[in-house]
């Protein structure tokens, strides 16, 4: 799984990141699944995956925040 820049997330509309956001939350879910049934070959995949959600979720939030400063009414 190759981890992408934060610059290339930022390239990214709303809807695919979203997607992104759930794919990876799943990827988590099945890594931690494989980890307890002892089939896990490549621990390292836990900390790309939650780093490419660290991401996601950094750049959704700036977005959101920008959209509530733009809709707030400047005082």
């Amino acid at each position: 799984m190759a981890r992408p820049s934060i610059a290339d997330v930022r390239k990214l509309n709303d809807g695919e990141i979203s997607n992104q956001i759930d794919a990876t939350r799943r990827e988590l879910f099945t890594l931690r699944f494989e980890q307890a049934t002892r089939r896990l070959e490549n621990p390292h995949r836990f900390k790309e995956a939650r780093i490419k959600l660290a991401h996601l979720m950094t750049v959704q939030t700036e977005r959101q925040r920008e959209a509530t400063a733009a809709a707030a009414p400047a005082s």
